[in-house]
C-alpha cells in the first residue's frame, strides 16, 4: 500500500471535506488527519497521486479567467 503523503492544509474542517470530495471526484483516495501544531486538517493522499492531487486542487480552485468585454 502506498505512503500516504500531505498535499493541502485545510483551516477546518469544511474545507477538508470540501478538498476531499474534490479529489475523489478526480479519481484520487484522500483522507484527513489533525494536524498537531494548529487547528486544521492535513489533507493526505497515496504518494503516486501526489502530483495527480495537485493538479486537480489547482485546476478545480483556480478563479475563471476575467473575460473582457
Amino acid at each position: 500500500m502506498p505512503e500516504k503523503v500531505q498535499v493541502a492544509l485545510a483551516g477546518d474542517v469544511t474545507e477538508a471535506e470540501e478538498l476531499q470530495e474534490l479529489l475523489a471526484a478526480a479519481g484520487i483516495e484522500a483522507t484527513l488527519e489533525p494536524e498537531d501544531e494548529a487547528d486544521a486538517l492535513k489533507v493526505m493522499v497515496p504518494e503516486d497521486s501526489l502530483e495527480a492531487a495537485k493538479d486537480a486542487i489547482e485546476a478545480l480552485t483556480e478563479p475563471d479567467e476575467p473575460t473582457v468585454d
